[in-house]
């Protein structure tokens, strides 16, 4: 039983983590086009809290299921699957943690123009939106890589 409330939170976290990744730059990528100052300001707040409130513990919550699920299974952390696993983790993880600098960055150079009344973001706004862009995008697909390797382990190993 251990073996299948496990399995489920670490699905059920992954689901979270990948629908809050993607809604979140879904409507932060879209919202930056229109150039709408008030409305990027509430998208930026909102991309932010879900990232503390959802992602950041659904990346704790993977972690720790997933290697507990290993250890229930038998999978020897040394296995070619499992370095790939933890290696596109890591690869997330690299660029997760820029981005959250940048959302931060990026939601303060909004609330300031927006408190002053300016009507167009800085530059620096929108060049620091594109590499938030560049990154999510190489953290997203190895989560997609990741889900087919979980559905797909007893194949690859």
């Amino acid at each position: 039983m251990e073996y299948l409330w496990l399995k489920t939170i670490h699905i059920a976290s992954a689901f979270l983590l990948i629908g809050t990744g993607f809604g979140s730059a879904f409507y932060k990528f879209f919202t930056d086009r229109t150039k709408s100052v008030p409305a990027i300001v509430v998208v930026n707040r909102y991309v932010v809290l879900a990232d503390w409130v959802f992602t950041t513990p659904t990346i704790i919550i993977q972690l720790a299921t997933g290697i507990w699920l290993a250890m229930i299974l038998h999978i020897p952390m040394t296995s070619s699957w499992f370095v790939w696993v933890l290696a596109l983790y890591f690869l997330m993880g690299v660029c997760w943690i820029p981005v959250v600098f940048l959302q931060i960055k990026m939601q303060k150079m909004a609330d300031q123009a927006h408190a002053n009344g300016e009507t167009v973001l800085s530059d620096t706004y929108y060049r620091l939106a594109r590499i938030w862009t560049m990154l999510g995008i190489p953290a997203f697909f190895a989560a997609l890589i990741l889900i087919w390797m979980m559905v797909f382990r007893a194949v690859l190993m």
